[in-house]
């Protein structure tokens, strides 16, 4: 896929999955992040499992909805100047334990980029930036992340999930495929999601 496709993704739709609680509140429709299993697919229309298995969800796919693949990578495969995002908890020194960290392509650095309160646990937090550093601890991996207006210490443990964004397609948004879908809330109460992310290889993805 080449450079303009991903950066029109990025800003179309995209960034609805990993933007600002701010953004979300100035939205006209609620926005939320439905993540479970696709039970059903028929057309546009999925019916969704919760992950916790109490709800399902019944989602349409927005025309022009943005797919991305969620595969599984490593510590390695963040490098000096990646763009990422971490799912983290504070702790009391201030760095952020990473419950999670995705890595973004290249021709998405920037979605989204800053701290802010996150929703997969209670006192969650999303931190997307740029690797500054890269250290091991006296606990485990430690990252340094920049982002336009600061800077957070990332802990990274052995069972921390790490996993890239790739292309992705509809055909991949089938039953038993793992999600996370970024949709807008309308008047009658259904959803619809512009932006949408499927594991591969029986990954859910994390964030």
């Amino acid at each position: 896929m080449d450079q303009m496709t991903w950066r029109a993704f990025g800003a179309a739709g995209f960034a609805l999955l990993l933007a600002t609680s701010a953004t979300f509140a100035q939205q006209q429709s609620p926005t939320v992040r439905v993540r479970g299993t696709v039970e059903k697919a028929d057309g546009p229309m999925l019916m969704v499992k919760s992950r916790d298995g109490r709800a399902t969800y019944k989602v349409k796919l927005a025309d022009n909805v943005a797919v991305r693949g969620v595969v599984k990578a490593s510590l390695s495969d963040i490098k000096p100047n990646s763009f990422i995002g971490v799912t983290g908890m504070t702790q009391a020194d201030g760095s952020q334990k990473a419950m999670e960290i995705h890595i973004f392509p290249e021709a998405l650095r920037g979605t989204g980029e800053g701290h802010r309160p996150w929703d997969l646990a209670p006192n969650s937090t999303m931190t997307n930036a740029t690797v500054a550093q890269m250290v091991k601890g006296v606990q485990g991996d430690e990252i340094s992340l920049k982002y336009k207006d600061g800077e957070k210490k990332i802990m990274v443990a052995q069972n921390t999930a790490i996993v890239a964004y790739v292309p992705g397609d509809k055909s991949e948004v089938r039953p038993g495929a793992k999600i996370v879908a970024a949709a807008n809330k309308k008047e009658d109460g259904t959803l619809e999601a512009a932006t949408i992310a499927v594991g591969r290889d029986g990954i859910a993805p994390p964030m």
